[in-house]
């Protein structure tokens, strides 16, 4: 009974001593964030939009608001310069502004595509005057030499994708990993630690092995049970190995180390690395290479 009330005691006490604590976070003026790529073979594009404040709403009407329209966007490969053609862009019905595309006016048709070994450079203007600028190569593509699926120890049919690699026997090689299996995925899925150098690996041959990637928030049911992250018996599986730029390599190394420490009371807050002079986000470069992995 003395240590029972002893214990009511003590919750009385520590109880008495909690004290709200509200956090004054000050508010940064918001800054253009540019969500750019070029690949291979395709128009170039970039999404502009501004910052907001942490504590403000994310939600599809709040899109509306963040996107930057209306500014002046050019784009050179070193023989040409284009400017870049703002569209109507509708995402779950509701129309988006700040989306470019290296498309005519009229036509619609592509005045620029990706090309390997080029260099391109990147200037926005927008309608505060405001100047941003970036330059990203398109590097030569790598080939995977093999790719394959294979069953997780104790697990009946669910796996990874696995791959081998032959890097080229020059330091500063970057890559990025991305897959979607058909009829199951829209769009080709990055999943956490998907972008890489050779720092280590310069001119070796290795094998290594991904998860599969998945929308944020998903509340499909192989996203959110046990099938989270893992490939499937009878899955068709293309792979998207994609040669990046340094810029590209940083941006989306700083972004997934971020994603994967969120909420974690070890992790040491970083700001994610931009190529972005002026602004925020990345200006990325892409030259894929596919491969098709039948899981089975």
């Amino acid at each position: 009974m003395k240590k029972f009330l002893y214990l009511i005691f003590a919750s009385v006490l520590f109880a008495s001593c909690e004290e709200n604590i509200s956090l004054d976070l000050p508010r940064e003026d918001p800054r253009v964030v540019v969500d750019g790529y070029v690949e291979t073979g395709l128009p170039p594009y970039v999404i502009l939009s501004r910052s907001s404040s942490y504590f403000d709403p994310i939600n599809p009407t709040a899109l509306n608001s963040f996107a930057e329209s209306g500014a002046i966007v050019t784009l050179n490969d070193g023989f040409t310069t284009v400017r870049l053609f703002e569209l109507d862009t509708i995402v779950n019905g509701i129309n988006l502004k700040g989306f470019y595309a290296a498309l005519d006016s009229v036509t619609k048709l592509p005045t620029m595509f990706g090309v390997e070994g080029r260099k391109y450079q990147l200037t926005i203007t927008t309608k505060a005057n405001e100047q941003l600028t970036s330059t990203a190569k398109l590097q030569p593509h790598i080939v995977l030499d093999s790719t394959w699926f294979k069953v997780q120890e104790n697990l009946d049919s669910l796996g990874l994708a696995w791959a081998r690699l032959s890097d080229p026997d020059s330091v500063g090689n970057c890559y990025r990993w991305m897959a979607k299996r058909i009829t199951k995925d829209d769009l080709f899925l990055a999943p956490l630690g998907s972008a890489f150098e050779d720092k280590f690996i310069n001119g070796q041959s290795f094998d290594f092995n991904a998860l599969r990637g998945q929308i944020p928030n998903s509340t499909k049911p192989d996203d959110i049970k046990e099938e989270a992250g893992l490939f499937k018996k009878g899955d068709t599986i293309i792979v998207k190995f994609c040669a990046v730029d340094r810029g590209t390599f940083e941006f989306w190394r700083d972004a997934e180390t971020q994603i994967s420490n969120n909420g974690s009371p070890f992790a040491v807050p970083s700001n994610i690395k931009t190529n972005i002079n002026g602004g925020l986000g990345v200006f990325a470069t892409y030259s894929p290479a596919y491969d098709t992995i039948i899981a089975q």
